[in-house]
């Protein structure tokens, strides 16, 4: 049986498997944040002071949805996403780069609203938007990847055998 994996995907398993496994741990981290918010237990952060002032923030939900339970939805949904596009689905692919983009779009929000408006910043959520920024850019990555591959084939002259 023929190898339906073209020899210049294998960098994008290794690529979109590590993706997957950043997602996982996003996954992890705001599902800690949704069940410390549900449950109304302190969180404890080390590097920063501000973990509860951004957790008891008006920003913190949206009505009685915690953030950390749309976190665990988007990491969720990436982690499916980049392992389906790690085996080659190319319309995973696609939806990982819309799901990312949202997920970094909301970051960058949330990120402002730590440093701009609350003056306070929470250890857990700026673990989430590191692992959101290297989603990121491991997606963009892998659309550069695509691009020049598909760049390149179109320019190879035609060999017949």
């Amino acid at each position: 049986m023929k190898n339906t994996q073209p020899a210049h995907d294998h960098p994008q398993l290794g690529l979109f498997s590590l993706a997957a496994l950043l997602s996982l741990g996003g996954l992890a981290d705001s599902i800690y944040l949704t069940v410390t918010h549900l449950t109304g237990e302190d969180v404890t952060c080390i590097a920063s002071s501000g973990c509860s002032e951004v957790l008891s923030s008006v920003y913190a939900s949206v009505g009685k949805i915690p953030l950390g339970a749309f976190g665990a939805l988007g990491y969720f949904v990436a982690f499916s996403l980049a392992t389906l596009a790690a085996f080659g689905y190319p319309r995973a692919r696609t939806f990982l780069t819309v799901v990312v983009a949202g997920m970094l779009a909301t970051t960058l929000w949330l990120l402002y609203v730590q440093a701009f408006v609350l003056h306070a910043f929470c250890d857990f959520c700026l673990l989430s938007a590191a692992l959101t920024l290297s989603l990121s850019v491991i997606v963009a990555v892998g659309c550069f990847r695509k691009r020049r591959h598909r760049t390149a084939t179109e320019q190879a002259p035609l060999v017949e055998s």
